[in-house]
């Protein structure tokens, strides 16, 4: 009888290591999409402060790309936690996204002067979808708080770029301070789930959020 004691410990330890598998896969998947997203944002940054400065054509791309590239983060994002069903605010920042970058390729081909109201609206209901997304996974996934203030700031900058239509405010460089807070918002977002990780050992993830 005594012999089997080991046997069940490693049984136990077996299936609190599978339990707990979907929430590595998840932190690890979360905190390679926070840095890749931090990254393209610091590039999309440095380009709009230097090259777009002196190239209509690469400012004109990089208005388009910035909500494209959204789109396609909010798309993956979704596929890998879960699908569809199970995120349906990223879902619908992955629509609303996509159809900004559109309108945004339509007011540069026609000349149309509302790109930064365009923008504006679009942070505005992003960041309280991203708000809604943090705070659906608060309790689950590391990292959430910095997720959290990153969409209510989102939202406030937008009600600033709706104000500031018709100014003249420089947009692409307006748009590349938002894009930099932004990006550090996802690096320590990064960073904290890599930290937590880090500290919860050989033992498992710990999801809940702290």
């Amino acid at each position: 009888m005594g012999d089997n004691f080991p046997n069940l410990a490693a049984i136990a330890a077996i299936a609190m290591s599978d339990t707990n598998q979907p929430h590595l896969q998840r932190a690890v998947w979360l905190r390679k999409l926070y840095f890749i997203r931090a990254a393209f944002s610091f590039a999309w940054v440095a380009l709009a402060f230097t090259i777009a400065k002196e190239s209509p054509v690469v400012a004109g791309g990089l208005l388009i790309i910035y909500p494209a590239w959204d789109s396609l983060a909010n798309l993956l994002d979704a596929k890998m936690t879960g699908g569809a069903k199970a995120n349906p605010t990223q879902v619908l920042n992955t629509w609303i996204s996509t159809l900004v970058a559109v309108a945004v390729a339509v007011c540069l081909v026609l000349k149309l002067q509302i790109i930064l109201v365009i923008f504006g609206v679009w942070a505005i209901v992003s960041g309280l979808l991203q708000l809604a997304t943090a705070i659906r996974r608060r309790k689950g996934n590391r990292g959430q708080w910095v997720m959290m203030l990153s969409g209510a700031q989102s939202a406030l900058a937008g009600g600033f770029f709706v104000a500031q239509q018709g100014s003249a405010m420089p947009i692409l460089q307006t748009l590349g301070g938002y894009a930099a807070v932004g990006a550090a918002y996802f690096l320590i977002s990064g960073l904290v789930v890599l930290f937590r990780k880090s500290k919860s050992g050989a033992g498992g993830f710990a999801p809940k959020e702290a």
